[in-house]
């Protein structure tokens, strides 16, 4: 893994690297992606994506703390509105679900239980810091922000990829779409909002 800056070329066969491996891992997990299928998809070679990577563990970790990055910076929290903050996520499973299939392959294959990054210190974790803001503040019921947090989050997941209900997908009529969104907000507002 090398801290040389990459060319022009090599920026692309990197970005074609982690777009192809993207779906692979959201389709077949950790276990089940192939290096051998991401090489010829990308039109590379093992060599070119171990020298990016190192490894087939260091390829999932790129993107998949690539996927947290983006869920962090296209749907940022507003505590003041949780409600709303939910619907986004909600959105952002719509575009881009093969997002929330690489955190479920984390859950499945690394992380069975407790947090699904090991590394994250949630003290610090800003989201949390808006939450309990927000609580001081008389916007958000009292308790742990993690817990609060973590049951918004939970319910904009629940027509996401991961559900074992139903799997909404944005090919549905917009007036569904709409539907769940005006319940979804309506239901945090009352689980979590102080009105």
């Amino acid at each position: 893994m090398d801290d040389q800056p990459l060319t022009s070329r090599g920026a692309a066969t990197r970005a074609r690297i982690l777009d192809v491996a993207t779906r692979e891992f959201a389709e077949h997990g950790i276990a089940g992606a192939r290096i051998e299928r991401i090489v010829a998809a990308a039109r590379t070679n093992k060599a070119q994506l171990y020298a990016y990577f190192g490894n087939k563990e260091g390829l999932f970790d790129a993107i998949f703390f690539a996927s947290l990055e983006r869920i962090v910076n296209v749907v940022p929290i507003d505590a003041t509105d949780l409600s709303d903050w939910a619907v986004r996520l909600y959105d952002e499973y719509l575009r881009r679900p093969d997002l929330i299939r690489l955190a479920t392959w984390t859950r499945l294959e690394r992380r069975p239980t407790g947090h699904l990054v090991a590394e994250a210190d949630h003290r610090n974790d800003h989201k949390l810091q808006a939450i309990a803001e927000a609580q001081a503040a008389g916007i958000v019921v009292p308790g742990d922000p993690f817990d609060v947090m973590a049951l918004v989050i939970a319910m904009s997941m629940t027509w996401s990829p991961v559900s074992n209900v139903y799997t909404a997908t944005a090919e549905e009529p917009p007036e569904t779409h709409d539907r769940r969104r005006a319940f979804l907000r309506e239901s945090v507002r009352r689980a979590v909002m102080i009105n």
